[in-house]
């Protein structure tokens, strides 16, 4: 065995075999060698702070490719400024390799506008904060969706929901203040339905029932009568019906007075003038009695004493009365003492004699 292994010919195989693995392997490496660009590096450039046309030119002409990131615009930079640039420049890279730039846009990047339209006015602006849009002017315009949004104007012009602006803009709103009152119902008979219809709509009422003489529904049958009629007031977003034929008006005066009947009755709401009569009390002079005479008081005479014939007495003082005394302690005063405080002797009783 030991023999044949060492045979000429089994170690010129041996050889071979060796020889073909190491020139395989030998090939394979400089095959990836020149696929990959083995030991070729290219120093990446600064093209920061240039614009992205020129750091293009610039790529292009160093055989490295790129990739351009314009995401996130920053205001306090130029548009189509480049900000940054991976790898950082100074690196060396391989010929073909793809450089990332960051380049500032020109402005924000677009956002779609929500669609807020017919919806309640604080709940829309929540909405539209919170895609990135700020509201400028808010327009009132009369409509019988009080406090709701009626259009989205951006710059002046009116936009659709989804449309793409760009971010922080500042867009403007219309919002319904509410139906006006007593508004003049205008005139549609002889218009066609769909003139009626547009009628009714730029006066912001509501178009109700719509009878058809034939039964259909055509919008070109001309309106012969409408309820409530025309010039009389009532508020925004009230039904008006309409009743239309293919015939004129002229030819359907039989169905309007019919339809006056019952539409267009006419209630006497006048009263009788009241005539007030007002009652006068006939006229009585006042009766005014004159005024009596005062009352005079007549003084009763004394009677005068009868005169007798009397022993007069000695002579002596008449007596005071109580009254002289009380007239002179009240002339006297308080202070002053009586002259004799002796009681005062009584009369003597005169002697009186009757024949």
């Amino acid at each position: 065995m030991l023999k044949s292994l060492f045979n000429w010919k089994v170690l010129v195989n041996l050889v071979v075999a060796i020889g073909v693995f190491v020139g395989l392997v030998w090939l394979t490496f400089r095959w990836l060698e020149y696929h990959t660009n083995h030991g070729q590096e290219i120093p990446v450039p600064n093209v920061v702070n240039k614009s992205v046309h020129d750091a293009i030119k610039i790529l292009d002409d160093t055989g490295l490719e790129y990739e351009v990131d314009s995401s996130k615009y920053d205001p306090k930079y130029r548009p189509f400024q480049v900000l940054q640039v991976y790898p950082s420049p100074g690196s060396r890279v391989k010929d073909g390799r793809t450089v990332r730039l960051r380049v500032n846009p020109r402005s924000w990047a677009p956002v779609a506008v929500p669609d807020v339209i017919n919806k309640y006015s604080g709940l829309a602006f929540q909405r539209i904060d919170q895609v990135g849009l700020k509201v400028g002017d808010t327009i009132f315009e009369p409509s019988i969706q009080k406090d709701a949004i009626l259009r989205v104007l951006y710059k002046g012009n009116t936009i659709k929901p989804g449309s793409l602006i760009p971010r922080f803009s500042t867009i403007d709103v219309v919002i319904g203040s509410g139906p006006m009152r007593n508004i003049s119902i205008p005139n549609v008979v002889g218009l066609s339905v769909k003139e009626a219809r547009a009628v009714i709509a730029r006066s912001m009422f509501e178009v109700g029932l719509v009878d058809h003489e034939d039964g259909g529904k055509d919008e070109s049958d001309i309106i012969y009568y409408q309820d409530p009629a025309s010039g009389d007031v009532r508020d925004q977003g009230m039904q008006m019906d309409l009743w239309a034929s293919k015939k004129t008006p002229a030819e359907l005066s039989a169905k309007i007075e019919q339809l006056n009947s019952v539409y267009r009755m006419k209630v006497d709401t006048s009263l009788p003038p009241v005539q007030y009569q007002e009652v006068i009390p006939p006229h009585q002079e006042p009766n005014y009695e004159p005024a009596a005479p005062p009352v005079q008081r007549r003084e009763v005479p004394k009677p005068e004493p009868v005169k007798t014939e009397a022993t007069k007495p000695a002579a002596s003082k008449p007596a005071t009365s109580s009254a002289d005394n009380k007239l002179k302690t009240s002339t006297t005063g308080s202070n002053s003492k009586p002259a004799n405080n002796q009681p005062a002797e009584k009369p003597k009783a005169k002697k009186v004699i009757i024949d």
